[in-house]
């Protein structure tokens, strides 16, 4: 590196050897953690400066340094590697040292930017309140988004009678209103699990310095940040239920991790689900109409692939492993002090923003524009087996299995093979009403 590059950087020393020490992946610290390490550090100076601890002016000047990192307007100074020291403290210090520079003359990166603070502390505070922000304004919009979307759908093919399945084999009939209803339920189920475990994200471990005594800050540190920061960003922000467990550990955001994984289950099984009644449109179920985005073959004209839901999968799959690695992690905790926090950090925000794009994606681009081919629909309705079910209370469970077994190897319908063995007209109208098998109690 050139003096005159140098010259042109804003952190010192210690982040340098952080630099040189963990050329690990290519990928600093997420920058939302980075931004929310400012604004604690901002906010900080300004009621260290309350509490009579840091001269007003130096205060302000630190402040207005941690603003202007939260706002984002110098992501290009922290360039540590997300795999670092575990307590996430080369990071701590690259913060320091940078607010301290843009504050100048007489600011100290330990004495005053990190005052009443520890990485021990304060870098897990940041991880909690960027997963708390992240969840908060980008995924659950998304999902409720995409909940309302499918809501949509759902009532659109209402009255659309089609084919159930289990186990990949025909069941007795269901509406595609009611399977995109049980999608829809399954998103606002997830965004709900999400919802719940915020509260605990929310409780930073902030004034518990080194290990979760508060050594060298003031009593009223800890609640005044809280409190500024809520009052900046809206999020509720609050005390850990006890110290010693919020600096020993990161449960809350392995909750939050679990709560995730839970979503990309659902998406993955929704997008499987779509991608199967989409398939054909020949050989296939065909049963919906997926939008043509682009082409799905470098060699096969006209060929068309569900690319959204298949995208979503792989989304899926990677928030899997992500928790995978966030409940490793976890399990790190010794004694007074987690030390595996970048890596929750760099997994836990990947999940969150992965799956903030995949549901807007699934959203906008592939359930909006769903259509259902009504033609297919019905022959698959028709031409299940297991509409004998309805005859079960009419001819009994033995003459319907009869009637199944015949129709299957003659490849007929159950109405027809029940007419030739003379079931009543009246019986086999009331009976095979798709509508009614599958609203039976409406």
């Amino acid at each position: 590196m050139t003096e005159a590059q140098l010259t042109e950087q804003l952190w010192g020393p210690e982040t340098a050897k952080a630099v040189e020490n963990f050329p690990v992946s290519g990928h600093p610290v997420p920058a939302p953690v980075i931004h929310w390490l400012g604004r604690i550090k901002g906010a900080a100076a300004r009621v260290n400066a309350e509490l009579g601890q840091l001269d007003p002016d130096l205060a302000e000047r630190i402040a207005e340094a941690g603003d202007a990192v939260a706002e984002g307007r110098h992501d290009d100074q922290f360039p540590v590697d997300c795999f670092q020291t575990g307590s996430g403290t080369s990071s701590n210090m690259n913060a320091n040292e940078v607010l301290a520079n843009l504050a100048g003359d007489g600011a100290h990166p330990n004495d005053h930017v990190n005052m009443g603070q520890s990485s021990n502390d304060v870098f897990p505070s940041a991880v909690h309140l960027a997963a708390l922000a992240q969840a908060s304004e980008d995924l659950l919009p998304a999902l409720d988004g995409l909940a309302g979307t499918l809501a949509v759908k759902a009532d659109e093919f209402a009255d659309h009678v089609k084919s159930g399945r289990t186990h990949l084999m025909d069941a007795v009939p269901v509406t595609l209103g009611q399977e995109f209803d049980g999608f829809a339920a399954q998103i606002r189920l997830g965004a709900q699990r999400v919802r719940d475990t915020l509260g605990r994200v929310g409780q930073i471990p902030l004034g518990g310095t080194a290990t979760g005594t508060g050594i060298n800050t003031h009593s009223e540190f800890a609640e005044r940040v809280r409190t500024r920061l809520t009052e900046q960003t809206g999020l509720v922000i609050s005390a850990p239920e006890d110290p010693f467990e919020a600096q020993g550990n990161r449960d809350a955001l392995v909750e939050l991790s679990g709560a995730l994984k839970v979503v990309a289950v659902s998406m993955i099984k929704i997008a499987n689900d779509l991608a199967m009644m989409g398939s054909g449109p020949r050989a296939g179920l065909a049963e919906i109409r997926l939008p043509e985005l682009q082409k799905g073959s470098s060699i096969m004209p006209g060929k068309v692939n569900p690319v959204i839901p298949e995208v979503v999968i792989q989304v899926g799959d990677q928030v899997i492993g992500n928790d995978a690695a966030i409940a490793i992690a976890g399990t790190q905790g010794q004694f007074e002090l987690n030390v595996r926090v970048p890596v929750i950090a760099r997994n836990l925000l990947d999940s969150i923003k992965l799956l903030a794009s995949a549901a807007r994606l699934l959203d906008k681009r592939c359930v909006a524009g769903i259509e259902p081919n009504t033609e297919m629909l019905q022959r698959h309705a028709e031409s299940t087996l297991q509409v004998a079910t309805a005859l079960n209370p009419h001819i009994g469970y033995d003459m319907a299995t009869e009637i199944v077994k015949e129709a299957a190897s003659s490849n007929r319908t159950v109405r027809e093979v029940a007419t030739e063995r003379g079931v009543d007209d009246a019986v086999l109208e009331e009976a095979l009403d798709f509508v009614k098998m599958a609203r039976p109690h409406d």
